[in-house]
């Protein structure tokens, strides 16, 4: 069975996080991070990925983001490859999460 990847859009991920059904993984560098970030987000660069970084999401399901898309489903395939159940990412990045009007925050 190929290791498949599930676009979510920025709506569908900005509601998820919010009712805690989604743990939002942030694989861009710290200084992309530092520059602007996503609320609640959790940062594991994919640099050094490492799937057992990614914090335990205590039932949630994990969500890949980066800044435009393709370091997500990077992301994504690599932890599944390590054997975790982590299938989706969001769809556009942090460009689409902002042309989405959704917030971001400075500083990490």
């Amino acid at each position: 069975m190929a290791n498949q990847v599930q676009d979510l859009t920025p709506d569908e991920v900005a509601k998820g996080v919010t009712e805690g059904r989604y743990l939002l993984v942030d694989v861009r560098e710290p200084n992309e991070v530092a520059a602007e970030a996503y609320p609640y987000g959790v940062v594991v660069p994919l640099s050094t990925f490492d799937p057992k970084a990614i914090p335990n999401p205590q039932g949630k399901e994990v969500v890949f983001a980066c800044r435009s898309g393709k370091r997500s489903v990077t992301a994504s395939l690599a932890a599944q490859a390590a054997g975790l159940a982590y299938d989706k990412h969001l769809a556009g990045g942090m460009l689409g999460w902002k042309a989405a009007g959704l917030p971001s925050k400075v500083g990490g």
